[in-house]
C-alpha cells in the first residue's frame, strides 16, 4: 500500500503518535509525516505510507495555512497557554491596532525560534535544554508570511489567519505580536487547514469511529504517489525506459527523445510515470526543456533523486 492520506490531527498527541495509528491501521512498515503539529493543537497531517515516505522530503517544504486563536495579555515560557505563566495584565488594544500589528508581519521576516521547540542547538533539541534550566538563544532565521487575515477582535481573543512558509512558528509570531502591542500575547489555540496541495476537507478524523470503519477511511483517502506533488511537470515514460530508470539509468537526451515533456526551467523537479500513471522516478532538471535539442544523445538531461518500486 503506497501513497499519501491526510488525517486531522486531534488535540493532546503527538504527530508522531498520528503516524503510529496511521501505520497500525493501514498494516503498513513505513509510515512518515511532512511536518510535525504541536500536541496541542489539530488539523491536516500529510502522512506517507510505503514508498511514498520517499516523498516525505519534497512535501515538507510545502507552505502551511492556520487558524490561530491568540490570548492578549500574559506571557509564558512556552509562546502559548500549555506553559508557565510568566506575566499577565490587562491588554488595552483596539481592533484596529491588532489588524495594524498582524498585517505588519507580512512578506520576509526573521524570527527566533522558541525555547521549547525541537531545533537543535549544540547537538541538542531546544526543548531538552529547556527542561533542564538551560536556555539558550537559537540563531535567528527568515520565513515567510505569505498571507495573514484578522477574522474576529474579542478581547482578550484574538483570531486570525496565516500562511506561511515551512519553519515558521506560530507561538513566536503570536509572541511578537504581543511585544508589538505592549502587552504579550501567547497562542491558545492552532488549528492547520492546509499543507501544500492538502485540504482540511480532505482530512480523515482518527476520533470517534472503529478501527475497521477507520481503516476503510484511510484507505479510501489514500492518494496515489504520483498525485501526491503539486505543480511537479510530469514525463510519461514507456515500459522499456520505465524499467531502465527504476534500475538507475540516469536521464539522457536521447532516452528522452519524441517523449512529451513539460516546460521546464535547470533546477526544477519532474516525476516519470508508467503509462498507467504510477510514479516510477523523481529527478531534478540539470538543463531548461528548451535546451533539451541542442544537446548529444548521452548528455545528461537530469539526476535521478529518488526511484520507487512497482507497485
Amino acid at each position: 500500500m503506497n501513497g499519501v492520506v491526510v488525517v486531522d490531527k486531534p488535540a493532546g498527541i503527538t504527530s508522531h503518535d498520528a503516524v503510529e495509528r496511521v501505520r497500525k491501521l493501514l498494516g503498513e512498515k513505513k509510515a512518515g509525516h511532512t511536518g510535525t503539529l504541536d500536541p496541542m493543537a489539530t488539523g491536516v497531517l500529510p502522512v506517507c505510507v510505503g514508498e511514498a515516505t520517499k516523498l516525505a522530503s519534497f512535501l515538507a517544504g510545502d507552505d502551511k495555512t492556520y487558524e490561530v486563536t491568540m490570548r492578549l495579555g500574559v506571557r509564558t515560557d512556552t509562546l502559548d497557554m500549555t506553559g508557565r505563566v510568566l506575566d499577565e495584565q490587562e491588554p488595552r488594544v483596539t481592533g484596529a491596532d491588532v489588524r495594524a500589528v498582524l498585517e505588519g508581519f507580512a512578506g520576509t521576516i526573521t524570527q527566533v525560534p522558541p525555547q521549547y521547540s525541537a531545533v537543535k542547538v549544540r547537538g541538542r533539541a531546544l526543548y531538552k535544554w529547556a527542561r533542564k534550566g538551560v536556555h539558550l538563544v537559537p540563531p535567528a532565521r527568515q520565513v515567510e508570511i505569505r498571507a495573514i487575515r484578522l477574522r474576529a477582535f474579542e478581547p482578550p481573543r484574538v483570531r486570525f489567519d496565516v500562511t506561511c512558509s515551512k519553519g515558521t512558528y506560530v507561538r513566536t509570531l503570536c509572541a511578537d505580536a504581543g511585544e508589538r502591542l505592549g502587552c504579550g500575547a501567547a497562542l491558545e489555540s492552532l488549528r492547520r487547514t492546509a499543507s501544500g496541495r492538502f485540504r482540511l476537507e480532505d482530512a480523515v478524523s482518527l476520533e470517534g469511529a472503529s478501527d475497521a470503519a477507520l481503516r476503510e477511511r484511510l484507505e479510501r483517502g489514500l492518494i496515489p504517489p504520483a498525485r501526491a506533488l503539486a505543480g511537479v511537470g510530469d514525463i510519461p515514460v514507456p515500459p522499456p525506459l520505465e524499467e531502465q530508470l527504476r534500475k538507475g539509468r540516469q536521464p539522457d537526451a536521447g532516452a528522452l527523445a519524441g517523449l512529451q515533456i513539460p516546460s521546464l526551467a535547470a533546477g526544477d523537479v519532474v516525476q516519470f510515470t508508467s503509462e498507467s500513471g504510477r510514479l516510477v522516478a523523481l529527478a531534478r532538471m540539470v538543463v531548461a526543456t528548451a535546451e533539451i535539442p541542442t544537446l548529444g544523445a548521452r548528455d545528461r538531461v537530469a539526476r535521478i533523486l529518488r526511484v520507487f518500486a512497482e507497485s
